[in-house]
This record gives C-alpha cells, structure tokens and sequence, in this order.
C-alpha cells in the first residue's frame, strides 16, 4: 500500500509539470513493485503449526518467508506454478514461524527457511527446491 502511495505522489510531480508520461511510467514502475512485494503474490499462508502438521502428511516441503524479500520472491517466481504445492508460512504473521526459523539460523529470521522431511535449508537455489517438490507429488 505505501509503494502505491509513494508511487502516486512521485507520478503527480511529473504531470503538474506537463510531462504525463513520465508521470505515467512512474506510476505502472510503482504498481508493479507493489505487486511484486505483495503478500498476494504469494500462495496463501498458513501458521507453522499446520504447515508442519500438513507437510507430515503429504510430504511437502515447508516455506517460510516475509513480505518484502526479494530472496522470497525469487523463489516464488522461479517456482512458478509449482509454488503451490509447498506450505508457505509468513514469518511477520507466526510468531511460532519466526521462532522456528531463528532456532535453525543462529536466532536470526533468515527466509526463505525450508524444512524439507524435518530438516531447514536457507536460502536454497530455486532449481533444488523445483527437485524437492518434484520428488513429494
């Protein structure tokens, strides 16, 4: 929302002087990093309780990650539609999310954290993570 915000007011100066498509181009600039930083980009979040409880279940790997990481959203852009098929959990929205990731990362909130069959990996190449969802279908 405030990347919209800043993007309206950076867009107004522009067109008050007379150059509406510079004023145009910041604005379509601002939106889509509004919408890149978006939680809404990525799949639905849900705690680290169920998430775990679920990936017990179906095998699937555990995400966890927060809104404005541009590490997250590589991840999830390399994942493609692929994305959906792992348990996301935001951080700034668990606190027994943001606990468990600073247990496995010497008490910092490092993400992306994944648990993949009970054990975390930070950060991990894109390409791996594609293998590891590939491998629970």
């Amino acid at each position: 929302m405030l990347l919209l915000i800043a993007g309206a007011g950076a867009a107004t100066g522009p067109i008050v002087q007379g150059r509406p498509g510079t004023g145009a181009v910041l604005s379509v600039v601002f939106v889509l990093l509004a919408g890149l930083t978006s939680p809404l980009v990525f799949p639905r979040s849900v705690g680290a309780l169920e998430a775990r409880r679920r990936s017990a279940a179906d095998g699937r790997p555990v995400v966890f990650w927060r809104p404005g990481c541009t590490y997250c959203l590589r991840l999830r852009l390399r994942l493609g539609r692929r994305a959906r098929r792992l348990h996301w959990v935001d951080i700034w929205r668990d606190e027994a999310g943001a606990e468990a990731v600073r247990e496995v990362n010497d008490g910092n909130e490092t993400v992306p954290t994944l648990l993949v069959a009970g054990r975390a990996y930070t950060n991990p190449d894109p390409a791996w993570v594609r293998e590891q969802v590939s491998s629970t279908r």
